[in-house]
């Protein structure tokens, strides 16, 4: 598994073994990803789910880390990149009738949020311009059909 590398630019926080459904938090996480720090505290706030309470802590603490680890000012942050990766899940067995068991599954997810400014993708778009013409893919351009009438 391969570990999450921030770019200079941003800063990473996650938070590991949430009693949450994944699915549950991903309906959240959608909610957030790509709006400014401000505007996803806001939606956080005035959502209402259980799970906005463990975002809100983990989008707090990648600010902070951006701010104190990598001195970007928090104005200007952005939520880039914002996942949920399903964690380990626990089982649990509940007596049902005629001496049978049922499974209870109670899951588990790793919340991962990224913020930074929102320069790094632009940065990544010139950088993509730079390489050689060779390696982009280009369209060629066909020639439009002319009408014989014309001259």
């Amino acid at each position: 598994m391969a570990a999450i590398e921030p770019v200079a630019q941003e800063a990473v926080a996650r938070a590991r073994f949430v009693r949450v459904s994944p699915y549950k938090a991903r309906a959240v996480i959608d909610l957030i990803r790509g709006r400014h720090v401000d505007e996803a505290r806001r939606v956080l706030t005035f959502t209402q789910r259980a799970v906005t309470r463990e975002i809100r802590k983990v989008l707090e603490s990648a600010v902070a880390n951006a701010e104190h680890n990598h001195s970007l000012p928090t104005d200007e942050l952005v939520v880039t990149r914002a996942w949920v990766d399903e964690g380990p899940t626990l089982r649990r067995y509940r007596p049902r009738a005629l001496g049978r068991a049922t499974r209870i599954r109670k899951r588990t997810c790793h919340i991962n949020i990224v913020v930074g400014r929102p320069e790094a993708e632009a940065t990544a778009a010139r950088e993509e311009q730079r390489r050689p013409a060779a390696r982009r893919r280009t369209r060629t351009a066909s020639p439009e059909p002319t009408e014989e009438g014309e001259a």
